[in-house]
């Protein structure tokens, strides 16, 4: 028998603080995305019949590799709070939901770090 009360039990226990962290996380990467995805597509139906060289020469601009960089950083850091909820939510047993979300976040970071780079060098190209 324990003389801690069941509030001492808890303390420290459950996403009270993160959880409110992570939901405003999803929803600011999701307000950043709308205007990126707008601009992304308004975009590629610009250059969408240009060739190899039109392009290159269109994500040299710095602003429009700085926003590819954005939506590519917002998109695979979105898919990753996505991910996590819904392992948290419904992914059984524990070492199992574990080790989803670590192999999601792995790979999500090497898309991530992989695609920026093709941006910059091609823009940088």
């Amino acid at each position: 028998m324990s003389i801690r009360t069941p509030l001492a039990h808890v303390r420290g226990l459950g996403t009270a603080k993160d959880g409110t962290h992570h939901w405003w996380l999803q929803r600011v990467t999701s307000i950043v995305l709308v205007p990126l995805v707008l601009w992304f597509i308004i975009s590629m139906l610009s250059v969408s019949h240009a060739d190899y060289e039109t392009f290159k020469n269109w994500l040299g601009n710095p602003i429009r590799a700085g926003l590819m960089v954005a939506l590519l950083a917002a998109v695979f850091y979105h898919a990753s709070l996505g991910m996590q909820v819904i392992y948290e939510d419904y992914v059984r047993p524990e070492w199992a939901k574990y080790a989803a979300l670590l192999v999601t976040q792995v790979v999500l970071f090497l898309l991530g770090a992989i695609s920026i780079v093709a941006v910059l060098k091609i823009a940088l190209a």
